[in-house]
């Protein structure tokens, strides 16, 4: 046998040998994936084991599910009651407000007819002034029947809630913030308030 051959052979060996560790490599890294893969299936199962709960604990876990179900519908049930009596109570609150300008027109009619001199003492302004009072107090009695009333300001301290100060006038007759002249009326529809009252309130004069 010649030297090459010798030489052919043991780069043969050397060969196999490497295939063979190449081989065993790969069953060792397929033996420990299946094993990992395993521990996850077992270690799932227990998991899922674990989670079984008793018949007991079963009823539990339901009774709270409907005791928040129930708790759910009960609170929507409130919810829409409150929006039904809302809508009842207040559904007028933008036609209120608007109606308003009757009541407002009726007091400056009556301030022009009281202010005109041509008609001052005279019997056709009496009578005037009579259907406008009349005209006057049954529509604040129509706007009271729903609700609506008047605010009274005149002499009270200004509540910014209620009221709103359009002048300060000089008077140490009355305490600082007293209001003694109402420029407007204003309402309030229930325990709303529908407009405030536009008013003058004192001040005292300075020195």
């Amino acid at each position: 046998m010649t030297k090459e051959q010798e030489q052919n052979k043991k780069e043969d060996k050397q060969k196999s040998s490497k295939q063979n560790q190449k081989s065993e490599k790969l069953e060792n890294t397929n033996q420990e994936i299946h094993k990992t893969e395993g521990e996850k299936i077992n270690q799932k199962e227990k998991e899922e084991q674990q989670k079984e709960l008793t018949p007991e604990e079963k009823n539990v876990e339901l009774e709270d599910k409907l005791a928040r179900a129930f708790a759910e519908i009960e609170n929507q049930r409130r919810r829409f009651e409150k929006e039904k009596e809302d809508a009842f109570d207040y559904g007028g609150f933008a036609f209120a407000r608007e109606a308003l300008n009757l009541i407002d027109n009726l007091e400056r009619s009556k301030q022009v007819l009281e202010n005109d001199e041509s008609l001052k003492n005279s019997e056709a302004l009496k009578k005037i002034l009579e259907h406008l009072n009349i005209i006057y107090k049954d529509t604040i009695s129509i706007f009271a029947k729903n609700n609506v009333k008047p605010i009274e300001s005149l002499n009270k301290k200004l509540d910014p809630n209620f009221h709103q100060a359009m002048m300060e006038i000089e008077d140490d007759q009355k305490e600082n913030g007293t209001i003694i002249q109402e420029i407007q009326k204003g309402f309030t529809i229930k325990d709303r308030l529908l407009r405030p009252s536009l008013v003058g309130v004192s001040k005292k004069k300075t020195k």
